[in-house]
């Protein structure tokens, strides 16, 4: 595995251990010629899956836009990277299980948000205004308000 940092091939592995869903290895490697640590992530290889865009365009299934897409909702947020790599996963095997194929747009943007919810709610309202293109305040409100109703039925 090729250095992040200096390029060198010289790497080791000083740690494995799957995720806790078990979909990928992540192995915490450091660069025999700077020293410097880094961590990757194993898993397998998956079959195309196209992702149909709402205006009826296919582009190739890409996990790297969902993971940035909630590393944007999580910036300056308590969520750390482990968690966002397990919601990717998460994310990534229910649209294997789900959907086949072909996935909507719409069904991996639904599925981020169930699982930030989870996680961290601002980060949700984050993801939630950018995918759901908030243009007016009454849909932050609305929003926060569900958010509300559902904290306040788990408690009653």
């Amino acid at each position: 595995m090729r250095c992040p940092f200096c390029g060198s091939i010289e790497t080791k592995v000083l740690d494995s251990r799957p995720t806790s869903d078990g979909s990928a290895i992540r192995r915490r490697r450091e660069c025999s010629n700077c020293g410097k640590r880094f961590t990757t992530y194993e898993r397998y290889e998956e079959g195309p899956v196209l992702v149909v865009k709402k205006d009826g365009r296919r582009e190739r299934f890409n996990r790297d836009k969902i993971k940035n897409g909630i590393l944007k909702a999580c910036e300056k947020r308590p969520v750390t990277y482990d968690q966002i790599e397990e919601i990717v996963n998460r994310v990534c095997a229910r649209l294997r299980e789900e959907e086949g194929f072909e996935v909507e747009s719409r069904k991996i943007g639904e599925l981020v948000m169930e699982e930030l919810k989870k996680v961290d709610q601002v980060a949700y309202v984050r993801f939630a205004s950018v995918y759901r293109d908030f243009r007016e305040i009454d849909q932050f409100l609305e929003i926060v308000k569900e958010l509300k109703r559902e904290k306040e039925g788990d408690r009653g």
